[in-house]
């Protein structure tokens, strides 16, 4: 099985795609670990060529659950992915969401890859207002994967389809649209 769970920032695609490789027992996959490494103790971006072989590598290891915003690095996903999960909370509570996380990332109660600073802080809602200007953009990339998109606008956690569909993971059964 491999599950490519995508959101914009603060959307809940890293507590989702973690909650559901518990359980299920596949492997995850934080996307911006494709796109960043650390060499020296200095995070890199790798270019799109060395970003495509991560994925190539982590796709021929089997089964997977992969989680980030949409890049296009990350587009051969929809095609690799057995599932798409899509989680589109209200921009207001992504917008708490944001404000929330950095205010434990500066306080030291949640770690982060980046430096969380002011001017990230700035930049997470400059690419949420971003999404929101082009979100009929994401709807058209999205169009020719419907036949294994789950779309989950609010909570994943408290999603009843999203629960019934965790439910035929776990019994080997195809997802029914």
């Amino acid at each position: 099985m491999k599950i490519f769970i995508m959101g914009i920032v603060a959307s809940g695609k890293t507590t989702y795609a973690k909650e559901l490789s518990k359980q299920t027992s596949l492997p995850f996959i934080e996307l911006d670990s494709v796109v960043y490494h650390t060499v020296d103790d200095v995070r890199v971006k790798r270019s799109l060529d060395e970003q495509l072989k991560v994925i190539q590598e982590m796709d021929a290891a089997g089964s997977w659950i992969a989680e980030g915003v949409y890049r296009p690095s990350y587009h051969i996903l929809l095609d690799m992915a057995d599932v798409v999960i899509w989680l589109d909370p209200p921009l207001w509570k992504r917008k708490m969401r944001i404000l929330s996380r950095h205010i434990r990332q500066v306080l030291g109660m949640e770690a982060c890859a980046y430096e969380p600073n002011v001017q990230m802080l700035r930049n997470m809602y400059k690419w949420t207002k971003y999404f929101e200007g082009r979100r009929n953009e994401m709807n058209e990339i999205l169009q020719p994967y419907v036949h294994k998109l789950i779309t989950v606008v609010n909570d994943p956690h408290k999603n009843e389809s999203l629960l019934e569909w965790k439910n035929t993971i776990h019994q080997g059964k195809e997802l029914e649209k």
